[in-house]
C-alpha cells in the first residue's frame, strides 16, 4: 500500500504553515524463473549451453522510491523523485555505486506553464514514446526490439538532464532535454539531447522522438565515462552494437502509435532508425544504421486476464565491408493473469533468428556471424548462435 507522510516525518526541511507538502514511498518487486538456450558470455564465441536462472525484474523492474510535491501558490508545485532499483532475487543495488541509478531529480510544475525538471531522468525519447513501445505488454527483458537496441526499455537514464514538458494541449504534449557533458574545455563532448512530441485523440495516439548522445571521448574511443548516458555502460551495448561500442555518438529517431479499436482489442506499431557514428578513434569506419518495424496485438478477453503477441524485424544497412547486412526477426508473446489490485503472475515467451554478418568487438575487419539476442534481459548472455528461445515465468507486487 502507498504511505503518505508529511515530510517532516521523514527528516526534510520543516514546512511552513500555508504550505502543503506530501511524500509517498512505493515501490515494486518482481521475481520469477527465466530460460533461454544456447547463451554464452557478451563477445564470446564459445559454443553456449542452455539456461535456467533467477529471473528478476522482467514484467517490472524491482524499486522502492519517494515522489513528492510542496504547493507553491499560484498552481505552482516543486516536486521530486527518487527511485532505486535492486536485483530481488539477490538484494544488490540495480547499479554499483549509485544510491538511486533509476531516477533523481527535483523541479517545478505549473499548470498551465508545464513542468521543468534537473537531474537523472529518463529522456523525452523514452517518456513521451513510451505508451505505445512493445515493452508495455511484451517487456524490456523479453519483448523490447533485438538488444533494445532503440532504447524503448527503460534500461539506461540520462544524467545531468534539464527536461522541460509542456502542458497537454488539446491531446498534444511536446517535451525537450538537454544535458551537460561536463567535459572541461570542452562543452560539447558527453552531452546528450532530446526532443519528442505525443498527441492522443480517443482511443488513439501517435508520438515521434529523437535523441543524440555524444561520446565524451573526442573522435570516438570507449564510451566514455562522463557521458550523460553512462549508467551500465554504454546505451544499447548488446551483440547487435557490439562491433560499435566506440562510436563518437549515437542517433535514435522512432515513432510509435495506437488504436483501441474495441474494448477488448488494441494495437500499436513501431519504427526506429538508429545511427552509430564513426569518429577518429572509432573500430569502424562508416556510420552503422539500423532500421526496426514492430507490431503488437493486446487482447483482454476478461478483467483478470491479458494476452499480446508481438513480432519485430531489425536490419542493418551494408556498411564497414559487411556484404550481408545483418537481420534480426523476434516473435513474442506474453500473458499477465491478475490476482489483485497490487499483485499478478505473468508469462513472457520469445524467440529470434538473426541473419547475416556484423562486427565483432574487435570493431573493423573482425566480421561475424550475427547472433540472436532476444530483448534486453539477455544482453549480457546472448546466443552463441543465430537462434535463440527465452521465457519466464513470474509474480509481480506493487506497494
Amino acid at each position: 500500500m502507498k504511505k503518505t507522510f508529511l515530510a517532516s516525518t521523514l527528516g526534510l526541511a520543516a514546512l511552513g504553515a500555508h504550505a502543503q507538502s506530501s511524500v509517498t514511498l512505493y515501490g515494486i518487486v518482481d521475481t520469477g524463473i527465466g530460460y533461454q538456450s544456447s547463451s554464452a558470455a557478451l563477445g564470446s564465441n564459445a559454443g553456449g549451453r542452455s539456461l535456467v536462472k533467477m529471473a528478476q525484474g522482467v514484467w517490472a523492474g524491482s524499486r522502492f522510491g519517494l515522489k513528492g510535491a510542496e504547493d507553491l501558490g499560484g498552481a505552482t508545485r516543486a516536486i521530486f523523485q527518487l527511485e532505486e532499483g535492486f536485483n530481488s532475487a539477490t538484494g544488490a543495488e540495480q547499479t554499483t555505486g549509485l544510491m538511486f541509478s533509476r531516477t533523481a531529480f527535483v523541479g517545478v510544475a505549473n499548470a498551465n506553464y508545464g513542468t521543468l525538471t534537473a537531474g537523472r531522468q529518463y529522456a523525452p525519447y523514452y517518456t513521451l514514446l513510451s505508451p505505445y513501445s512493445p515493452t508495455t505488454w511484451l517487456t524490456g527483458a523479453y519483448g523490447a526490439h533485438p538488444g533494445d537496441l532503440d532504447s524503448m526499455d527503460t534500461i539506461y537514464r540520462i544524467n545531468n538532464a534539464l527536461i522541460y514538458t509542456s502542458p497537454n494541449f488539446s491531446g498534444l504534449t511536446v517535451s525537450g532535454m538537454y544535458a551537460l557533458g561536463g567535459v572541461a574545455g570542452s562543452t560539447g563532448a558527453g552531452q546528450s539531447w532530446s526532443v519528442a512530441a505525443q498527441y492522443l485523440h480517443g482511443p488513439a495516439g501517435i508520438a515521434v522522438g529523437f535523441e543524440r548522445l555524444d561520446n565524451s571521448t573526442s573522435g570516438g574511443g570507449a564510451w566514455g565515462a562522463n557521458s550523460t548516458a553512462s549508467s551500465n555502460g554504454e546505451p544499447g551495448l548488446s551483440a547487435i552494437t557490439n562491433g560499435f561500442r566506440e562510436a563518437a555518438a549515437q542517433q535514435r529517431f522512432a515513432v510509435t502509435a495506437g488504436w483501441q479499436f474495441s474494448p477488448r482489442w488494441d494495437i500499436s506499431v513501431a519504427y526506429s532508425n538508429v545511427q552509430y557514428i564513426a569518429g577518429t578513434g572509432s573500430n569502424f569506419a562508416d556510420t552503422q544504421i539500423w532500421n526496426t518495424g514492430g507490431v503488437v496485438l493486446h487482447y483482454k478477453p476478461f478483467t483478470t486476464l491479458d494476452l499480446a503477441a508481438g513480432f519485430s524485424y531489425t536490419r542493418a544497412t551494408r556498411a564497414n565491408g559487411i556484404e550481408s547486412a545483418a537481420t534480426y526477426a523476434q516473435y513474442n508473446l506474453s500473458q499477465y493473469y491478475t490476482l489483485s489490485k497490487r499483485t499478478g503472475l505473468y508469462f513472457v515467451e520469445a524467440y529470434q533468428r538473426a541473419g547475416g554478418q556484423t562486427l565483432g568487438n574487435n570493431g573493423l575487419g573482425n566480421i561475424i556471424n550475427a547472433t540472436a539476442d532476444i530483448g534486453d534481459g539477455q544482453n549480457s548472455a546472448p546466443s552463441s548462435s543465430r537462434s535463440q528461445v527465452a521465457g519466464a515465468i513470474g509474480i509481480v507486487h506493487r506497494f
